[in-house]
């Protein structure tokens, strides 16, 4: 059972999409077009791509936690939610849907998320916008039978990024960072734990399918979108 756990959360086009895009931004940073938006952040630019490359690689591994019951699994599938395709794992003989955490979707932005709220002491606002966003993910928040629980893609991106430049211009940044990624793992995962057992999915991970590619899209574009727009303001990088 420990190998079916692990899978791509998302089929191999799309994931083939985001390491494009990955491999964007590292041509970029290169080119030190993108240095500034990631200093608003509080790493650099080595740290940055490290952090999205742990993210990206991450989202193959989940840690399970318990087992929960269903009357039927589904396995093997292909299921399409608002354009995004979502990989059912092939099982067999399983004992009902596994709910674990995702180390690319969960474990990687609940590390950094901490790191900035300590860094920058941002304790009250990183506390409102997390709260806006899981308030909006949750409502948005779709049961989809085989997968779990699914967001449309780009709502975390733009909601986090609008939301963290209302709320300071100067810390837009790690605020875009902190709401986006906090917000929609309780938004739509966390709140939504009592729906799962129904969903016949094998594989329930918090932050896997039906929510990372959200997540690791508001770790590159909300971020960005923000870092943008903060005022210019060298920081210090590690």
């Amino acid at each position: 059972m420990r190998g079916e756990v692990q899978y791509l959360p998302i089929t191999p086009g799309l994931f083939t999409i985001l390491v494009l895009l990955f491999a964007a931004l590292i041509i970029l940073i290169q080119l030190r077009i993108l240095r500034y938006a990631y200093m608003r952040l509080g790493v650099g630019p080595g740290t940055a791509l490290l952090l999205l490359f742990g993210s990206l690689v991450g989202s193959y591994f989940n840690i399970p936690i318990t087992v929960l019951p269903a009357k039927v699994v589904r396995s093997g599938e292909i299921v399409d939610f608002f354009g995004m395709r979502y990989v059912v794992p092939l099982v067999t003989e399983w004992p009902g849907t596994v709910l674990a955490v995702n180390v690319g979707g969960a474990i990687i932005p609940t590390m950094m998320s901490t790191y900035l709220v300590l860094r920058y002491q941002l304790w009250v606002k990183a506390a409102i916008a997390t709260i806006a966003i899981a308030f909006i993910i949750h409502m948005m928040a779709t049961p989809v039978q085989g997968v779990g629980i699914a967001v449309p893609v780009f709502v975390p991106v733009v909601a986090t990024a609008i939301l963290a430049f209302l709320l300071s211009r100067e810390y837009a940044a790690p605020l875009a960072y902190i709401g986006g990624s906090m917000g929609t793992l309780i938004g739509a995962d966390l709140l939504n734990l009592d729906k799962i057992g129904g969903l016949g999915a094998p594989v329930a991970s918090i932050g896997g399918a039906g929510t990372f590619d959200g997540i690791f899209l508001t770790g590159i574009l909300a971020v960005l979108l923000a870092g943008l727009a903060s005022p210019s303001r060298p920081r210090e990088v590690w």
